[in-house]
C-alpha cells in the first residue's frame, strides 16, 4: 500500500482489467488522467478524464499507471520522457483471459518458465524472458525498453525466408504482414494462404492482397478442428472468437488446410486463439516442421503453455523470444526453426 495518489493514465478495456485489480487489491485510485488531445468531455468508471497537464500539475508526486497499449514510437518516447520527471509504471494485463501476471501467477508457473528458459535457443532469448517477466511483475520501464529487438533481425537471422517458401498468414489482418513477407522475400514465393475472419477487415484484406498470383484467400478463423463458432467482429485487430460473439464464424484447423500439401512457414497472430491453432496443426508440424512465428502476449499463460506445447509436439523445434517494441509487453514474439 502507499499514501501517494494512483492516476490511471488511459481508459479502455485494459484500463477496466486495471482497475478491477486494484480494486480487488484493495489499492484506491484517486483520478484517471489522458494526453492532453485525447481529453474530452468524459467519465470512465465514475472518474472525471482529466488532462495529463492539469494532473501532475494537481497532484503532488503522483503515481502514473499506465492503462493503455502502444507500438508507435514516438508514443513510447513520450512515456519514457514522462517517466524522467514522474513515476511511472505500466499495468501489463493480457488481452484475453482473467489470469494476471502477478507474483502469485510467477509462483504458481516459475517450474514451466525455467523449463521455457532451458529450451531458448539464445543468450538475447533468455535475456528476453527475464525481462519481460520482470516488467510484468514490477511494471516498471528502466530495463524493459533495453530488451526491445528490431524485426528486421528477427528475419535476417532467425527465420531466413527464402523465395520458395510456403506460407501460412493466420490472422492476416489488413495484409500488412503479407506485405512484410513479400519484403522479406524479395516478392518471390511459391504459395501463400490467408486467413482473415473480420468481414470488414477481410475487404481491406482482399483490396492488398487479392491481386497476387499463388494466393488464397479466406474469411474464416482458426481453431483445433473444423466447426463454427461465435465471434465478435467489426472491432478491427481485437476481432475474436468469444462465447459472447453475436454471429457465427466458420473455423478450419491448419492440419485441414495443409492435408495434401506442405507448409514451410507458419505465422500466428489469433487473438487468443494461438493454443487451439498450435492444437490443429500437429500432423503439419510433425510432418513439415515449418518455421514460426507466433505471438505469445495475448494470455498470460501464453508465454510458457505455447512453447511447451510445441516442444511436445515437435521436439526438433529451435525456439527464439524476442520482445518488439511496445508497451506493454504486447508484441513477444516466439520463433521456432
Amino acid at each position: 500500500m502507499t499514501a501517494r495518489p494512483i492516476i490511471l493514465y488511459g481508459t479502455g478495456n485494459g484500463a477496466d482489467k486495471i482497475l478491477n485489480e486494484l480494486e480487488r487489491l484493495h489499492i484506491p485510485v484517486s483520478g484517471v488522467t489522458a494526453s492532453d488531445g485525447f481529453v474530452r468531455s468524459r467519465q470512465f468508471r465514475g472518474f472525471p478524464v482529466r488532462a495529463l497537464s492539469e494532473i501532475t500539475r494537481d497532484f503532488e508526486d503522483p503515481i502514473l499507471l499506465v492503462a493503455f497499449g502502444s507500438q508507435r514510437p514516438e508514443v513510447i518516447d513520450s512515456i519514457l520522457r514522462l517517466s524522467q520527471t514522474h513515476t511511472v509504471r505500466c499495468a501489463d494485463v493480457p488481452v484475453y483471459g482473467d489470469n494476471i501476471f502477478n507474483a502469485d501467477f510467477y509462483r504458481a508457473h516459475e517450474k514451466e518458465l525455467r523449463t521455457v528458459y532451458d529450451l531458448l535457443g539464445d543468450a538475447l532469448s533468455k535475456k528476453t524472458l527475464e525481462c519481460v517477466v520482470r516488467f510484468k511483475l514490477t511494471g516498471e520501464l528502466s530495463g524493459f525498453t533495453g530488451c526491445f529487438s528490431d524485426k528486421d533481425d528477427v528475419f535476417r537471422d532467425i527465420l531466413q525466408l527464402g523465395q520458395d517458401e510456403s506460407y501460412l498468414d493466420l490472422g492476416a489482418y489488413r495484409g500488412d504482414t503479407i506485405a512484410e513477407f513479400l519484403h522479406y522475400t524479395g516478392g518471390f514465393y511459391r504459395h501463400i494462404t490467408a486467413l482473415e475472419p473480420d468481414e470488414k477487415t477481410y475487404r481491406k484484406l482482399r483490396e492488398a492482397a487479392g491481386h497476387l498470383p499463388h494466393t488464397q484467400l479466406f474469411r474464416m478463423g482458426i481453431w483445433s478442428h473444423d466447426t463454427d463458432l461465435p465471434f465478435h467482429g467489426s472491432v478491427g485487430r481485437g476481432s475474436s472468437i468469444r462465447q459472447d460473439g453475436s454471429r457465427s464464424l466458420p473455423v478450419t484447423a491448419v492440419d485441414t488446410l495443409y492435408k495434401r500439401r506442405s507448409l514451410s512457414y507458419l505465422k500466428a497472430d489469433v487473438e487468443g486463439a494461438e493454443e487451439q491453432a498450435l492444437l490443429g496443426s500437429i500432423r503439419t508440424l510433425q510432418r513439415d516442421k515449418p518455421k514460426l512465428n507466433i505471438a505469445l502476449y495475448h494470455r498470460s499463460e501464453d508465454i510458457f503453455k505455447l512453447p511447451l506445447l510445441l516442444h511436445s509436439i515437435q521436439p526438433g523445434y529451435r525456439f527464439f523470444l524476442r520482445q518488439h517494441p511496445h508497451i506493454p509487453a504486447w508484441d513477444l514474439n516466439l520463433y521456432a526453426v
